[in-house]
């Protein structure tokens, strides 16, 4: 049965120096504060190529700029390569617990080493506690923080979204002692197999950048899909990868 048709308010913000890319920049499109989002709502939404960040969904919308295309993964349809199958059996006796999206200390410091080791020039690298979970958190998005803990030892978090059809990969951090691990790849070959499990289609992987170094990561899954002109297409590895 087909979903009815909403009206959603759309703010446009002004032009900002682009996260992702020197010397670009960047505008956004915004769902209106006021507006009342729920998950239902924003599974819809991040079908037409919509992100969350804390409470507020949002599209890229640059002049002349087409650089940020979504993506995600049609969780039956994925095959993992060597690196990933290796990187599933080296987490073999990693554990996993799920958890509600609420703050923590634990994870809150982890975040803080996380930010000073990968991105310590970033805008949240001296993020406070507020900064932290109202970036990761949402009081209206089914979420969960799920950790990953090697040999009784903390060793990272993931930010899931739970949405009707699909989970979406918001965040991952980890500790840098545990780099062998891979667990941010891991956290994604989890988010699959869950997917799989609970009979959701996708899982979304937000922007990928063929630019940006940082997110080239996502090139690394397939088959991949990627909305382009309104459209998801599934692309093949030379392409994905170019």
């Amino acid at each position: 049965m087909a979903k009815p048709m909403i009206s959603i308010p759309l703010l446009l913000n002004a032009e900002h120096a682009c996260s992702y890319l020197a010397e670009q920049q960047a505008r956004s499109i915004f769902v209106h504060p006021h507006f009342a989002l729920n998950t239902d709502i924003y599974g819809q939404l991040i079908e037409q190529g919509f992100r969350r960040s804390g409470d507020n969904v949002y599209a890229p919308q640059c002049a002349g700029c087409h650089a940020c295309i979504p993506v995600r993964i049609r969780a039956d349809d994925f095959k993992a390569n060597r690196s990933q199958k290796r990187c599933w059996q080296t987490n073999i006796n990693t554990q996993v617990i799920v958890k509600p999206a609420e703050f923590e200390q634990q994870h809150y410091d982890l975040y803080c080493r996380y930010q000073l080791m990968r991105h310590a020039e970033g805008a949240m690298a001296d993020a406070s506690a507020g900064d932290y979970i109202n970036f990761l958190g949402s009081t209206w998005c089914d979420t969960v923080f799920v950790e990953f803990s090697i040999q009784g030892q903390l060793a990272g978090v993931a930010i899931v979204d739970q949405l009707p059809n699909a989970l979406s990969a918001v965040y991952t951090f980890f500790d840098p002692h545990y780099a062998s691990y891979s667990l941010g790849t891991y956290a994604v070959l989890w988010q699959i197999a869950r997917a799989k499990r609970q009979k959701r289609e996708f899982v979304y992987l937000g922007f990928w950048i063929s630019a940006c170094q940082k997110m080239a990561y996502k090139s690394n899954y397939h088959p991949l899909q990627q909305r382009l002109d309104g459209q998801w297409l599934t692309v093949d590895d030379h392409l994905a990868c170019s």
